[in-house]
């Protein structure tokens, strides 16, 4: 299942090769994997491949959201060309119970390009994802850039209204049965146990 992000937090049209997300069955959990325009600003973090690293939205990053719209429990995945990656569990809108969780995660940058694949563990999702939003960050000071698989209307634009990803209304349908077939029960989760 493949995901393109056309579109800036605000429903403008992207102004470079847009970032691929696409999302397969893995061993264990849902493969991502990424593949976007390497823009190499900001500079990568300070912490070292293949570890979490808290503040990566602060960096250039790719990040999906899987959620219970019912519950508003979600999973958040960040990941970043220079191989750091970040998992938060929330329960409520932008409430996070626990991050820094360990990802299987490798990214690699040929030229004007990175591509990355991480295997999301079935014990990160909550029970019951039926939405889902993918964005892309990159880009210092005025240059920042936010961009969303699922944006901002440009008519519910708020004035002054900045971009803001835990906007769970804008979240669209997605069923992981989709990918992993209609028979699929996902597996119950003994992180989410004592927030269901």
């Amino acid at each position: 299942m493949n995901f393109v992000i056309k579109h800036t937090w605000d429903s403008l049209p992207v102004t470079h090769d847009p970032v691929n997300v696409k999302f397969s069955p893995g061993d264990g959990g849902l493969l991502m994997e990424v593949s976007a325009p390497f823009f190499n600003d900001p500079e990568a973090p300070s912490g070292p491949p293949g570890q979490p690293f808290p503040g990566l939205w602060d960096y250039e990053v790719v990040e999906s959201f899987f959620l219970d719209s019912t519950t508003e429990k979600y999973l958040e995945v960040e990941v970043c060309p220079h191989g750091q990656h970040l998992i938060l569990l929330l329960s409520g809108r932008g409430n996070a119970f626990m991050q820094q969780l360990p990802l299987s995660f490798h990214a690699s940058v040929n030229g004007d390009r990175w591509n990355g694949t991480a295997l999301l563990p079935w014990r990160y999702f909550p029970p019951g994802v039926n939405k889902m939003n993918s964005y892309a960050i990159h880009g210092s000071g005025a240059k920042r850039t936010y961009e969303a698989l699922y944006p901002v209307p440009r008519d519910e634009i708020a004035e002054g209204q900045g971009p803001n990803f835990h906007l769970l209304e804008y979240f669209q349908d997605f069923k992981l049965q989709g990918i992993m077939g209609d028979d699929w029960v996902q597996p119950e989760s003994d992180l989410w146990k004592t927030k269901c």
